[in-house]
């Protein structure tokens, strides 16, 4: 029987394709569903991005995902963009429809999924930390989907202006910016905080966002994208204080949850995603 290749074009990953967390999650998922399709990892240079495209093209693959640093340059490789990855200026995910090649992006849309779980952001006060490309994908889907305010704190005013400026500009939501060296105090009326950083992964596992602890409130959502260790030190910090959480593994489920709707049309078992992610950081 003929397979249908499903590829992630990365930049470069320091693990082989088979110990890759996100590999092992869709793969499971293709498995248990008994779907014939594979989803394999390609290390693609930045100078033959537009080769590995056209080579999906030629061999008829239904998708692919593309991480740092090809989220931006892949986009004049492609046929169109969906609306929040138009916003963004960000593709991680392209999608076969008829004979074009179009790009999404799932980084926000997993975010989003998995904070539902608790609650929904609409007319809601968001903090979150950081301003980079999880930032700016959370951020924006968090505006497309009714969030009132947006306080990004970020280190550099450059960056966290520019991403102000866009969910001003783009969306209905109201954003402002925080800098500055001093611990941030989370305001009483806030109800949901965001680490939109890389702050506390992997090896930095004691690592902490410039957060005054004693402001997070009982009833607070603290949602962190860090998946190793999916218990990061600002979860732990939050539970202390009697706040609602959610770790970085169900941004990474939904994420391939959505991404394999986008191909396949196929609503798959997250909880097979998400204990095949949890057996491999245990």
């Amino acid at each position: 029987m003929a397979h249908n290749f499903l590829s992630r074009l990365t930049g470069s990953f320091a693990m082989p394709a088979a110990e890759n967390p996100t590999v092992a999650m869709v793969e499971a998922a293709y498995r248990h569903h008994g779907l014939d399709i594979r989803y394999i990892n390609c290390e693609v240079p930045p100078e033959r991005l537009g080769d590995a495209v056209k080579g999906a093209r030629a061999m008829g693959w239904i998708g692919f995902n593309c991480s740092i640093p090809h989220k931006v340059a892949v986009i004049k490789h492609l046929d169109g963009l969906g609306e929040s990855a138009a916003v963004m200026g960000a593709v991680n995910c392209a999608v076969r429809r008829g004979d074009q090649f179009i790009g999404e992006n799932t980084d926000g849309k997993g975010f989003l999924q998995s904070l539902r779980t608790l609650t929904d952001p609409r007319d809601k006060m968001v903090v979150m930390f950081g301003a980079g490309g999880a930032a700016r994908a959370i951020g924006v889907e968090l505006a497309f989907a009714g969030a009132k305010r947006i306080i990004i704190v970020n280190r550099s005013a450059e960056r966290g202006q520019a991403l102000v400026d866009l969910l001003n500009s783009k969306t209905t939501a109201r954003a402002e910016l925080v800098t500055g060296t001093t611990s941030y105090r989370v305001p009483k009326d806030a109800q949901i905080l965001v680490n939109a950083t890389s702050i506390g992964l992997y090896p930095d596992v004691e690592g902490r966002i410039n957060l005054d602890v004693a402001s997070l409130h009982p009833g607070l959502i603290v949602a962190d994208v860090i998946t190793n260790p999916p218990r990061s030190p600002l979860i732990r910090d939050a539970e202390a204080r009697g706040c609602r959480t959610l770790d970085g593994l169900g941004m990474v489920v939904n994420q391939g949850v959505i991404g394999i709707k986008y191909w396949t049309g196929i609503d798959v078992d997250a909880g097979v995603m998400r204990r095949t992610l949890e057996d491999l950081f245990a």
